[in-house]
């Protein structure tokens, strides 16, 4: 924790925002607002639980982006998961998985109902209860960006060392590289600088955003969680734009490498292959998921059970989707704390602990 500390220190914090309002001074006519988007949840929930909205300069201006993987979820998926646990299967899940919406009910009332669904705090679990219950089937609920991905599947590569027919995944795995060029391209988003996930980057590496930044000209700073990491990554994507320059900057260098982690890499690349993905609230993105290749077809829980997860139907009302893609904050969203609350959510992004909602709901309403 002591080196953590560094990474709070309150007068660094001081002289770092005191240049970031230096440097928003500085920003030209024709480029004076600053709408910079943190596209990893975590980061959605550092801004919020430090404050550091309140103490940016107003043509400075934090929005959140789709970096909550449980906010991405679609409805569809929350509707085949239901039904496979009444299905009678034993679906395996994370406990944030539990009230995010479907297209009518959420895993929590299919639990209450009695379908089988088991929270766990590892993927491993799933393969445990798989080897005491040998004649149940078990499906793990596969979700997550390209963090989560490798530890997900490695159940995968040890299912099948065991020998293991019981256990499959339902995947709805997203990367991050195609959400940005779907940003960028957005008329309705104008993104001018990108706050870049650290833990993602911790996996993909450095070089995986070289194309995007060279493609759209948007400066962008991969960026850790403390405090004055991300003030450094503002100051850094100010003094680009005060600079009229777009480049990608590699301020988390303590952690993210330019090659990323091989061995993470190379277990994706083996198991899985890149698929059109649909993200809740924004569409289907083409090449934004990972799907498991033929050779896995048998862990594969839609193909196993013969179940879409495609066509949910979430509840009209709610505006997750403008609020994932930076186009209004939480708070004008009519529902946000009156019909929508972590108790009693309508939307995904009400239920994470990293959804740019409940960030807002904890610390800023």
């Amino acid at each position: 924790m002591k080196y953590i500390d560094g990474f709070r220190n309150h007068l660094a914090a001081k002289s770092i925002t005191e240049d970031i309002h230096r440097l928003a001074g500085e920003l030209s006519e024709q480029n004076k607002d600053a709408r910079i988007m943190e596209v990893c949840g975590s980061h959605t929930m550092s801004i919020a639980r430090y404050g550091i909205r309140q103490i940016l300069p107003e043509n400075v201006r934090l929005i959140s982006g789709p970096g909550c993987p449980v906010c991405v979820t679609d409805a569809a998926y929350i509707d085949a998961a239901i039904e496979l646990a009444e299905r009678g299967i034993h679906v395996v899940t994370f406990g944030d998985m539990l009230k995010v919406p479907g297209s009518s009910r959420t895993l929590a009332d299919a639990r209450g109902a009695g379908g089988k669904v088991h929270v766990c705090y590892s993927p491993l679990d799933a393969v445990k209860l798989a080897k005491e219950s040998p004649n149940e089937e078990f499906v793990f609920l596969g979700i997550g960006f390209e963090t989560t991905v490798p530890p997900v599947i490695s159940i995968i590569k040890k299912a099948k060392a065991e020998k293991l027919t019981n256990i499959s995944v339902l995947t709805a795995f997203k990367l991050v590289p195609p959400a940005l060029e779907a940003l960028a391209s957005d008329t309705d988003v104008a993104v001018n600088g990108f706050l870049l996930p650290a833990h993602v980057s911790a996996i993909i590496g450095a070089d995986a955003y070289e194309n995007f930044v060279e493609k759209y000209k948007i400066p962008s700073v991969i960026a850790g969680f403390e405090p004055l990491d991300i003030l450094l990554g503002i100051k850094g994507l100010l003094e680009q734009l005060t600079g009229n320059r777009a480049e990608l900057v590699n301020q988390y260098a303590r952690v993210v490498r330019k090659q990323g982690n091989r061995i993470a890499l190379n277990l994706i690349h083996d198991l899985l292959e890149p698929a059109d993905a649909s993200w809740r609230g924004i569409g289907t993105i083409p090449q934004s998921g990972l799907v498991l290749r033929k050779e896995f077809s048998n862990f594969d829980a839609s193909k196993k059970f013969n179940i879409s997860t495609q066509g949910g139907a979430p509840d009209k009302r709610c505006r997750c989707g403008d609020v994932l893609r930076g186009i209004i904050f939480p708070d004008e969203c009519p529902l946000f704390d009156r019909e929508c609350t972590p108790l009693f959510p309508v939307g995904p992004c009400m239920v994470s602990s990293e959804g740019s909602c409940a960030a807002y709901y904890k610390y800023s309403r």
